[in-house]
């Protein structure tokens, strides 16, 4: 029966099984966004090779948001402290312009303390080499992918012009690296660093590396955390606005579900007030017209659920071809949690026509045309 009825206005079901995938689709899109994001930021920084990262004081936890500056010479502080083997101070400049991006300056200079490939995982080349001037740039194969750019090319920042000099393979810090001296120069902050990159002996004196700096004097305001505590924070929890964001985006989503539901199946009550009359003569409890209402609630729920599933692989793939600096990831459990709210929202949305159609007078019901 509950198919049939389905089947019986194919225009309406497929309507919402549509709006019911719509609402699981924006869900799923817009969380896998948020957690590749943050998953895409954690790793690159693990990429990067570090323990321990030392920002300046005040500085947020978000790589690169920082308006503190301090100067290079701290790493000669870091350097003394017991199992530290390594220290990269870099300069971070945060663009807005189109997208969100960090532009790290760093020193590659092999006879230089600060150089950046001494904290692990050197640069993998895949076209071109590391910084042969100062208006060299290096990028990695995502961004060069995305933006179709090629060693030789020439990218406008800063009001300044600078040569692709090299494409490395994606995975370590930033998406852009300038010489660190020449990004000094152009922000006004010779001398100075935005953060310092720390290499431990092992990685399980990460801590003690912590402590040691801690006890450097005039250090113990600066914010010095491990590679572990720095991907702990990397949640949604911890991003200013972002969970209210994906709370009001769920509850819109929930909202759309509702509605259909509700329209749905209340047009279909008052369609079949007739038909809910002649089951209740032939003996229908009202727990029996509430079921039959709900189990077409709960199957529109669940075409539009793997309807969804469906859209939301097709707008991954399309998004991971189309922007590879944006790159979709899936959460099993968000899936799960996008199924329950739909489910959710349809059973609701379903209730009252079924309790409607439940109190419903036999005879009135009859008489109905």
């Amino acid at each position: 029966m509950v198919f049939s009825n389905l089947v019986h206005r194919p225009l309406r079901t497929l309507i919402s099984v549509f709006a019911i995938s719509v609402e699981v689709t924006l869900i799923l899109l817009i969380v896998g966004l948020c957690l590749s994001m943050l998953n895409d930021s954690a790793d690159r920084q693990r990429g990067v090779g570090f323990d321990v990262m030392v920002s300046p004081p005040g500085s947020s936890f978000l790589t690169g948001i920082t308006g503190a500056p301090v100067s290079i010479k701290v790493a000669d502080k870091i350097r003394a402290v017991p199992h530290v083997s390594a220290v990269a101070p870099i300069v971070m400049h945060v663009i807005t312009t189109k997208n969100l991006e960090v532009v790290d300056g760093v020193d590659l200079d092999p006879k230089s303390p600060n150089n950046f490939d001494k904290l692990g995982r050197p640069f993998n080349f895949l076209a071109g080499g590391p910084f042969q001037g100062p208006y060299d740039m290096i990028v990695d194969d995502l961004f060069a992918s995305q933006n179709h750019v090629q060693v030789g090319d020439h990218l406008d920042l800063l009001n300044q012009s600078f040569r692709v000099c090299g494409i490395v393979e994606h995975g370590k810090g930033a998406r852009r690296y300038l010489p660190m001296t020449t990004l000094q120069d152009l922000l006004g902050s010779v001398g100075k660093a935005s953060m310092f990159y720390v290499k431990a002996d092992k990685p399980e004196n990460a801590d003690a590396v912590v402590a040691g700096i801690k006890q450097i004097p005039g250090m113990d305001q600066y914010v010095a955390r491990s590679l572990a505590e720095y991907t702990s924070l990397m949640t949604v929890s911890n991003i200013p606005f972002l969970s209210t964001f994906l709370n009001i985006v769920i509850g819109i989503s929930m909202i759309i579900g509702f509605i259909v539901i509700f329209q749905s199946m209340y047009t279909a009550v008052m369609e079949r007030t007739r038909e809910i009359g002649i089951l209740k003569s032939l003996g229908a409890t009202k727990f029996y017209i509430v079921n039959v209402v709900l189990r077409e609630s709960l199957l529109l729920a669940i075409g539009g659920v793997l309807l969804g599933i469906v859209f939301t692989w097709l707008g991954s793939t399309a998004i991971n071809h189309k922007f590879p600096l944006h790159r979709m990831v899936w959460d099993s459990h968000w899936v799960l949690r996008a199924a329950v709210i739909a489910i959710a929202g349809a059973l609701l949305g379903g209730l009252y026509p079924a309790l409607a159609a439940a109190r419903k007078d036999a005879i009135e019901a009859l008489a109905y045309e």
